[in-house]
């Protein structure tokens, strides 16, 4: 393996060296060019190869950045083997890296919320490809110029179907102090809610402009959050609301079984702020009294020993069910609905429900009618009669001319992963199908749950006759 520094003008297997964009600790990245290729690319070297951790860390990620796909991670390109020069050759993510909005905070609420269902999506389609990305922080954050959040820097993550090298040949924590989750802590790898906890302790930064745990350089320091929680953001920032408050403090909780139980759950909550439901935590003021944390030490102390889940049953146990509510259906079709439901939320606890109806879009410059309003209360009347927590359901009015398409736009934006509608109205010739539901059935990316309609004589009273969404 060759040793020298690499200079500007440097080749490695046809990528020509033009400018060091960033050197850090573990790895050196350049912008290249191939004359095969434009635009330029992103090439990542280490630096400090003598460094064990540097080394292993840089083969994970050759390992694992191959493997993902879409827009919230680098494109994979090429790489170079340990014998002559290692590096990495991926897309250049063009953006703005959050690190830039560091030095501004405390960013306006706004930005915090578009940045917290930035990172959420980012995390759930990573998490959906088996990766865990284990050092969200914003120095690996960009934001392209289309507004979708892509995480870089893969060499501290984990994928649930490769070694782990990191934890087979490391015996202490490895991340950035202040964004290290308890269970990281304790050298648990295998939790997606670890990264759920940083984006916690991101948000949390940049809200107050106070790190949640300071930036901890001892072992002592690193587990005080285990028991010991922050000040809540409300204490330095009164201009934050409720709702955002009980998202940061929902996201570090020290116990991750109490954390909010997915990216993709976090990133359907912060689509809809106004209805995430409050807790204690929405109105806590200062932290936790002695005897509170001395408590949580104690059951730290006393708990029983943790084993990892894999990342498929941890995705499993929360996932998002969408019901597709068709109010024209008749009486009887929206109890169907609302029952089958009802089986899958009880049958999995920790499931989100989000209840999504379409109306016709309006044209532009015509009044309101009432009939977004109409349908919130309807959908919010025909979910509280499942008695769930609020906690665990959301309501959602599409306006569109194209009913099959926003549901499957809805369904791909939230990681949806079962949805529930009815089939009825068949088109002429076609499968037996209503004209939506068979293009639902036919292009949605999760699991479609297609109810049969009521026989015939069953109560079939639309709520507005003519109006629906035509399944």
């Amino acid at each position: 393996m060759t040793d020298s520094p690499l200079q500007p003008g440097d080749a490695l297997d046809g990528f020509h060296l033009v400018e060091r964009l960033h050197v850090g600790g573990m790895a050196e990245i350049w912008k290249a060019t191939r004359e095969d290729m434009s635009p330029p690319v992103a090439l990542k070297a280490p630096v400090g190869r003598d460094e064990a951790s540097a080394l292993v860390g840089f083969e994970m990620e050759q390992m694992i950045l191959p493997l993902l796909r879409g827009p919230h991670a680098p494109r994979f390109i090429a790489s170079g083997d340990f014998s002559r020069r290692p590096y990495l050759a991926m897309e250049l993510v063009e953006g703005d890296s959050l690190l830039r909005r560091v030095g501004a905070r405390p960013l306006p609420i706004e930005e915090i919320l578009a940045v917290g269902r930035g990172l959420a999506q980012a995390l759930a389609a990573l998490h959906a490809q088996n990766v865990l990305h284990l050092d969200v922080k914003p120095s690996n954050v960009i934001r392209r110029p289309d507004g979708v959040y892509t995480l870089i820097d893969f060499g501290l993550s984990r994928h649930e179907h490769l070694p782990d090298l990191l934890a087979e040949e490391f015996r202490v924590p490895l991340g950035t102090s202040p964004y290290l989750a308890p269970e990281q802590i304790l050298r648990d790898r295998s939790d997606p809610r670890s990264d759920i906890f940083a984006v916690g302790v991101l948000l949390y930064f940049l809200l107050t402009g106070a790190r949640p745990f300071g930036i901890p350089h001892s072992r002592r320091g690193l587990t005080r959050r285990l028991w010991r929680d922050p000040p809540p953001p409300r204490a330095l920032r009164p201009d934050c609301p409720p709702w955002l408050q009980e998202t940061v403090l929902h996201c570090l909780e020290p116990d991750a079984a109490k954390r909010v139980a997915s990216a993709a759950q976090l990133a359907l909550a912060l689509a809809a702020p106004e209805q995430i439901a409050l807790t204690a935590r929405a109105d806590k003021r200062k932290a936790d009294s002695w005897l509170k944390v001395r408590r949580r030490w104690w059951a730290l102390k006393l708990a029983p020993t943790r084993f990892p889940q894999s990342l498929a049953t941890r995705r499993a146990s929360a996932p998002i069910v969408m019901a597709a509510v068709d109010f024209s259906a008749g009486l009887a079709a929206t109890d169907l609905l609302r029952g089958h439901a009802g089986r899958l939320m009880r049958a999995t606890p920790e499931a989100r429900l989000a209840c999504v109806t379409a109306i016709p879009r309006r044209p532009s410059g015509e009044a309101s009618d009432g009939t977004h309003r109409r349908r919130l209360v309807e959908l919010r009347r025909w979910t509280e009669s499942l008695a769930l927590p609020q906690a665990r359901a959301t309501v959602h009015v599409l306006e569109t001319d194209r009913p099959a398409d926003a549901l499957l736009d809805f369904a791909r934006e939230n990681h949806v992963d079962h949805i529930l509608l009815l089939a009825r109205a068949p088109l002429p010739g076609g499968s037996g199908l209503g004209p939506v539901a068979e293009r639902i059935a036919a292009r949605a990316p999760c699991a479609v749950t297609l109810l049969r309609p009521p026989p015939p004589g069953a109560a079939t009273d639309a709520t507005e006759p003519g109006e629906g969404l035509g399944i």
